[in-house]
């Protein structure tokens, strides 16, 4: 079955998606354009400048907490400096990012020729054979860099197995938390990482409105999901994923394992993101298939208030915990909460996004991080009610000179649920 006025969709780009009408319909009418669109993906990579660049910037962030190397395990840090796009395992591919002077690789002997694919700098790559110690590598490439004493760093996400083999060659010198130097680099996007970002929300915006154009009763929550990662991979987006949540199982922010179909009124929630160029997008939006009931429209509306209030507060120079606590301060007055008692809103107001889906920093109450220019944030101030159904819509923001600037707008209304892409202001 395909929808009725409802669902007639405008054409993608600058403006919105308009959808006509009271509600999602099983009556359509032909003229429904329900082919996909079409995502322009010219858009360039992180250049071996950049990534230069932050080399430096991390450098600087070294000498300012005085840590004299940082190693990196496989991960978006990696990726971040390096290029290098890799995964964990029991093998150590590490990268040494010394205070001064150049970086260097550690991997299994048999991995350089792949690892050499994708590193965009740097050409000294030392390797271990299977019944060697890459512990003893990173050793030798601290000597040779002069580092025999002082602190190294570590993200809090590097395994402990990496952590303890290095330091236990290392008597003369301690271990620290390398956040500082990481987050002070990933947490300010720069221009081109904008631009990446906004090109990911781009295909996720544009896989929406297709997906949305063949919704049918009777579709399981599996069947939209596939929907959506097959129509975000077809427009240009990488590792595509979806939440696909109907009825009472919208009220779980991620779900529950009970199987749902679409029937008419179910609440539709679906939340979902891509990758361009390693930067993530994340976008929610929630419908009713059929006519709306006055609760459900309530809110709705309440929520999109919502987002406007995180909106309207996140200010270059405001704690991002004042965001999430003003999103509250006004649901409790809905009769939501309090806190993150439901009815209400269980989880943070939003999260850091980037190369990773969530990253520092969080919009999340007694965070106290002043937000500022270059912060990418997503705004997703849910209502859930238990046993019923639940609302989230979700946009990701970024910081600009004084204000926050969406990648894509919210929709204003239940009636056209789609928002539109914001044309990016750098």
């Amino acid at each position: 079955m395909q929808k009725r006025t409802f669902l007639k969709l405008s054409t993608f780009g600058m403006a919105s998606f308009a959808f006509t009408g009271s509600s999602v319909g099983s009556e359509a009418k032909s003229s429904i354009s329900t082919t996909m669109p079409t995502v322009n993906m010219d858009v360039e990579p992180i250049s071996v400048i950049e990534r230069k660049r932050r080399i430096e910037n991390a450098q600087r962030y070294m000498e300012e907490h005085d840590i004299d190397a940082i190693v990196l395990d496989a991960g978006a840090s990696m990726d971040y400096f390096t290029g290098i796009q890799w995964w964990r395992s029991e093998r150590l591919t590490g990268v040494v990012i010394p205070r001064s002077g150049d970086i260097a690789v550690v991997c299994p002997f048999f991995e350089e020729p792949s690892i050499r694919e994708s590193l965009k700098l740097g050409d000294d790559v030392r390797v271990w054979q299977e019944h060697e110690s890459p512990f003893e590598l990173v050793k030798q490439i601290l000597r040779d860099r002069g580092i025999q004493k002082g602190q190294i760093g570590f993200e809090t996400s590097v395994r402990y197995f990496i952590v303890d083999g290095i330091m236990s060659l290392l008597p003369n010198m301690t271990h620290t938390n390398a956040e500082p130097v990481i987050l002070g680099c990933r947490m300010y996007k720069s221009p081109q990482e904008l631009t990446l970002i906004h090109k990911a929300n781009e295909v996720t915006l544009a896989a929406y409105q297709y997906v949305f154009s063949k919704l049918k009763l009777g579709m399981s929550q599996q069947d939209v999901k596939q929907l959506m990662n097959n129509a975000q991979s077809q427009l240009g987006g990488r590792n595509a994923w979806c939440l696909a949540l109907f009825n009472d199982a919208s009220a779980y922010p991620h779900g529950t394992k009970q199987p749902q179909v679409i029937k008419p009124g179910s609440v539709v929630l679906l939340d979902s993101g891509c990758s361009v160029h390693g930067y993530q997008s994340d976008i929610s939006r929630t419908l009713v298939y059929g006519e709306a009931t006055k609760k459900q429209r309530a809110v709705w509306n309440t929520v999109r208030e919502g987002q406007r209030i995180a909106f309207e507060t996140a200010k270059v120079g405001v704690p991002a915990g004042k965001v999430d606590d003003a999103v509250r301060t006004f649901y409790e007055k809905q009769g939501y909460g309090p806190l993150y008692q439901l009815p209400g809103l269980s989880h943070r107001t939003g999260h850091g996004i980037g190369m990773e889906g969530h990253e520092s920093v969080n919009f999340v109450k007694g965070e106290t991080t002043l937000l500022n220019k270059g912060m990418c944030l997503s705004n997703e101030p849910g209502i859930y009610i238990p046993g019923e159904f639940g609302v989230r819509l979700e946009d990701c923001l970024y910081m600009g000179d004084k204000k926050a600037h969406w990648f894509t707008e919210p929709p204003e209304s239940l009636d056209e649920p789609l928002g539109r892409l914001v044309p990016l202001s750098l």
